[in-house]
């Protein structure tokens, strides 16, 4: 069956204006496709807009050109922010820039989803990939935390776990701002009451995420999207430990009082504002 069946039209013809060094054939050097981005992200808006009710704060604070890095903290149990993060820089921004994350190695050895990944620019976070990604004026999503943060117990929501280092690093080798970013939502939709680790291992996941209701999908929930305004850092990466984790320390001290402020203004759990109108038609619809 064709691409083109699952694909909005007015979304497809957004990919289109996407800031990429796109080829004849819709690839550009890193082997994303347009065709794939136009059916993942006509997937993707309505579930940003429908299902969870996103609303994004703060979109101004992404560069419209130019190389950044967007660094947020990581929950639910299934990557539904990283999702709704890449949904949210296409649907509010004009022209769209699309974030390109680094996934967790495992789910590179997974059939058909590790075709899709690299289709639809999302690469296994090997260091190399993330500098030659950032020394082509890419947007890169990041999130410090790992599978840490992403497989932690509801009655540890909203706490941050251990950040990783490697990103400061790479910022200052590569001289590109940090973006803030925080979540709001991912923790409710879905609550993991536990693991089944011994399940997981067998089909060489980190988890599987199990929830008070048992099936592992997310429920629809509020979610809310706040972006920071940029922080720059002076180096070149090659700092003292103690340095790096000096930048860390604050830029997670960020993204905790981002994270406090949208579970203030967040209105509630199920249901919310509905976000502004940014694509109309039969597929994918967003009334006012």
């Amino acid at each position: 069956m064709s691409l083109k069946f699952f694909t909005n039209r007015e979304v497809a013809e957004k990919v289109r204006r996407i800031e990429l060094p796109f080829n004849a054939y819709g690839l550009d050097p890193y082997g994303v496709s347009q065709d794939y981005l136009a059916v993942f992200y006509s997937l993707l808006l309505p579930l940003y807009r429908d299902y969870f009710t996103v609303r994004t704060h703060g979109i101004e604070n992404i560069p419209a050109q130019g190389r950044a890095m967007v660094v947020g903290n990581h929950s639910g149990g299934l990557p539904v922010d990283g999702a709704m993060v890449l949904a949210s820089l296409f649907a509010e921004m004009d022209p769209p820039r699309l974030a390109q994350g680094m996934v967790e190695k495992f789910a590179q050895s997974l059939p058909f989803l590790s075709h899709w990944f690299s289709r639809v620019g999302q690469f296994a976070g090997l260091p190399e990939h993330a500098e030659r990604l950032l020394n082509d004026d890419r947007l890169l999503m990041v999130f410090p935390e790992g599978v840490r943060g992403v497989g932690k117990l509801f009655k540890d929501r909203y706490k941050l776990e251990r950040f990783g280092t490697g990103f400061i690093r790479l910022a200052l080798a590569t001289n590109t701002p940090v973006i803030p970013m925080a979540f709001i939502g991912g923790e409710e939709a879905l609550p993991t009451a536990f693991h089944l680790k011994k399940m997981a291992k067998l089909i060489g996941v980190p988890y599987i995420p199990v929830p008070p209701y048992l099936l592992p999908l997310p429920m629809p929930v509020h979610c809310e999207i706040y972006y920071g305004e940029p922080m720059y850092f002076s180096g070149n990466g090659n700092e003292e430990d103690r340095v790096i984790n000096g930048y860390v320390e604050q830029v997670k001290e960020r993204i905790s009082e981002l994270i406090e402020q949208g579970r203030v203004e967040r209105r509630s759990v199920f249901g919310g504002l509905r976000p502004k109108p940014r694509i109309d038609n039969d597929a994918v619809r967003f009334d006012p």
